[in-house]
């Protein structure tokens, strides 16, 4: 059998949430690109954007008190807050666009509208919590927000979990009610559909097996067909490496220097979900308590209704597990095979830095079940074990690089790395992730087609009317895009 040779224009890899709305948005702005797309898997959104991969929450820094923190005066600085919940604004938007012109259908199917919590316990939690609030609720972007320590008023917010509280320790909680329940499987699998029906080729069972930069600035992709057990070579302009855990080795393959000194370790995660519907219906929110002291960010707990194939869920967690696959499908070898003569020294120094990382992970692993449930019950006082069962979540690779703060430091967010000549770029990272897709990848746009820019800003201003504003400063613009997205994305049905 011969091999097939194709070119484009771009080429995606990697048929997740990253991938598909850059493929949304090109297709919007530069309708004749020819787009080819390679998942190794049988379907799109199998891995971190799979809605059982992860906790389905629109991040928009309304209830995750890791965006937040008290400096030393006992002021609350909310600068990373803001920046979350802006960038999740322009997420809403697009997608709002979207279902207006009929290329995506059904909202409902995708996002939900559900109360976002914050809740602690103890005296100095609550004094915090309350300081949180009152420096948020002077922010346009969390109008809204309400707190309280009355457990009669938390009663009735989160009934479920006031019930049966014994203990005499502070309560208190923040609610607001503009918070979001966000299905990324099925809006990964929406937007791929969408790009199919514009005449975009998605290769299922295609994986990569090397990158070679052409004399002419292009890139050759060799690609494994798996059904047709045949090499295929495919050029581009543009690459994007959008296959999640994976993206690291592709990144590595490229062999750009900008993906040189950086390494990655990978998080898995679980999560106990409630099996009685009788509990699942006394819940109605997302409630985020406050990490342990020297947990890592991604440990915060929380419980979470989830809303999959319009079924009501809950779930808590999550709890930290280790795998050394980068993909939940992938190898036992990823780690290893990651460790490069460039990137040695920086993840030997992160090994170092991070002995509380490993001992947390440890700690992780030996939890049994019940202890487990244990931690569920500082949030459901009388849960049962009968009524949960562990469910393995997503794998999560945390970037390790050099930064300006020292050599193999561990970066909690999600971050874009690129050729220097915009030809290819790669998405690394975790949280916020899929809620920050839309600004994430017009920062790809940006970076790498900067030529193109100013002819397409109009187009963009249109998909999304805030594009280069700064909502917080203008709250009758926030007024007018909250409202026409409740709308649109049917919050009020």
């Amino acid at each position: 059998m011969s091999n097939r040779h194709t070119q484009s224009d771009v080429i995606l890899i990697g048929a997740g949430i990253m991938s598909a709305t850059l493929g949304a948005i090109l297709k919007e702005l530069a309708p004749d690109w020819k787009i080819t797309v390679f998942e190794q898997l049988e379907k799109a959104g199998e891995e971190s954007s799979h809605e059982l991969n992860n906790a389905g929450t629109g991040h928009a820094a309304l209830c995750e008190l890791n965006y937040t923190s008290e400096k030393s005066d006992g002021s609350i600085d909310i600068s990373k807050a803001i920046n979350v919940n802006e960038q999740f604004q322009v997420s809403m938007q697009f997608w709002s666009y979207l279902v207006e012109n009929k290329l995506i259908e059904n909202p409902q199917d995708f996002i939900m509208p559900l109360p976002h919590m914050s809740m602690v316990q103890g005296a100095d939690n609550v004094k915090f919590l309350k300081k949180r609030f009152e420096t948020m609720i002077q922010n346009p972007l969390f109008k809204g927000m309400e707190f309280s320590d009355d457990p009669e008023t938390l009663k009735q917010w989160i009934p479920l979990i006031m019930n049966d509280r014994k203990s005499d320790e502070p309560i208190a909680a923040t609610k607001i009610d503009t918070g979001t329940d966000v299905n990324f499987g099925a809006l990964t699998r929406m937007l791929v559909k969408n790009l199919e029906n514009q005449g975009v080729e998605v290769n299922y069972k295609h994986s990569v097996h090397s990158m070679n930069r052409m004399k002419d600035g292009s890139w050759e992709v060799k690609v494994h067909d798996k059904d047709g057990c045949r090499m295929e070579y495919h050029k581009a302009k543009f690459v994007f490496l959008g296959a999640g855990g994976g993206s690291l080795e592709l990144l590595q393959k490229s062999g750009i220097p900008e993906g040189k000194h950086i390494g990655g370790f990978p998080i898995s995660g679980l999560f106990l979900q409630c099996k009685n519907e009788e509990i699942i219906n006394q819940h109605h929110a997302k409630v985020y308590g406050k990490a342990a002291v020297g947990a890592p960010p991604m440990s915060v707990p929380h419980l979470d209704t989830r809303y999959i194939d319009g079924k009501k869920s809950l779930l808590f967690g999550p709890f930290a597990g280790f795998s050394p696959k980068f993909l939940k499908t992938g190898s036992n070898m990823d780690l290893f095979a990651s460790i490069k003569p460039h990137n040695i020294l920086t993840l030997l120094a992160c090994g170092a830095k991070e002995m509380s990382l490993t001992k947390y992970l440890i700690q992780q692993l030996l939890l049994s079940k019940e202890q487990r449930m244990e931690e569920l019950r500082d949030f459901i006082p009388n849960a049962k074990s009968e009524d949960w069962e562990v469910t393995v979540a997503g794998q999560r690779v945390q970037v390790i690089k050099d930064t300006e703060s020292g050599k193999g430091t561990l970066q909690f967010g999600t971050e874009v790395v690129s050729a220097g000549d915009g030809s290819i770029a790669a998405l690394l990272g975790a949280s916020p992730g899929a809620s920050t897709a839309v600004p994430v990848m017009l920062e790809v746009i940006k970076r790498c087609f900067p030529q193109e820019l100013k002819k397409w800003e109009p187009k963009i201003t249109e998909m999304i009317p805030s594009y280069g504003q700064k909502l917080m400063d203008n709250p009758a613009l926030l007024e007018e895009i909250h409202a026409s997205t409740a709308e649109t994305l049917q919050f009020n049905k």
